[in-house]
């Protein structure tokens, strides 16, 4: 079984990659951890990125589905993949469909988690994680249970990611609408597109992703 899971940045999808990919026995793909790993393997690929990277470059598509086409020749992925931020475009998507007719697999799901964008900026801006174990909390949502000490070390010293704010935020939200929504109609019109709302909480979200997915895997 292959999924692609899309929405927002802050929407949730790394949290529910993980869950389905514990239950089901997928393995998730994100095109962050993949770029890292190739740099680290020396492979030639890798190398390449590596170059982009150092220079201060955005790595081209070519690179990301040669990286993603090397990830899927290993037989870890045989099970099923869960592709977590690819793609993000048409042209990314008309990529991956080639790639997998030319590997023999197919696209199960593209399953939109769709959160609206003021809880989005409300999730991101209001993150903050503990600075010693990494422990993660959130001004409304999850603070820790004694104020301003962390409830896994004890620790008394939080720090927030610069870029959590709500200008960028913002910027990130408008990318999001301008380059990936398009995917939406690409994918419902291959009959592959499901919609999920995000909007839950982080189980609920879970029991709609499952309540598609348990039919296919027989569960």
């Amino acid at each position: 079984m292959n999924l692609v899971l899309l929405g927002p940045p802050g929407g949730g999808k790394g949290t529910q990659a993980k869950r389905l990919q514990d239950r089901y026995g997928l393995i998730q793909l994100s095109t962050g951890d993949m770029l890292r790993a190739a740099v680290a393997s020396g492979s030639e690929v890798g190398k390449k990125a590596k170059a982009v990277m150092d220079a201060g470059q955005l790595v081209s598509d070519d690179i990301v589905i040669a990286i993603i086409d090397e990830r899927l020749d290993q037989p870890d992925t045989l099970n099923g993949v869960i592709f977590d931020g690819f793609p993000r475009t048409v042209a990314q998507a008309e990529a991956l469909d080639e790639m997998l007719v030319r590997k023999k697999r197919k696209l199960d799901f593209a399953i939109e988690i769709r959160v609206p964008d003021a809880p989005i900026v409300e999730r991101i801006t209001g993150r903050f994680t503990c600075g010693k174990c990494g422990a993660g909390y959130h001004d409304k949502f999850q603070r820790p249970k004694a104020d301003g000490v962390c409830d896994s070390c004890g620790s008394t010293e939080f720090v927030r990611r610069a870029d959590d704010n709500a200008e960028t935020v913002n910027k990130r939200l408008a990318a999001y609408h301008e380059q990936t929504a398009p995917l939406l109609p690409y994918y419902d019109k291959q009959g592959v597109y499901k919609l999920v709302d995000g909007t839950q909480d982080i189980s609920a979200v879970t029991r709609s992703l499952e309540a598609l997915l348990d039919p296919v895997r027989g569960q």
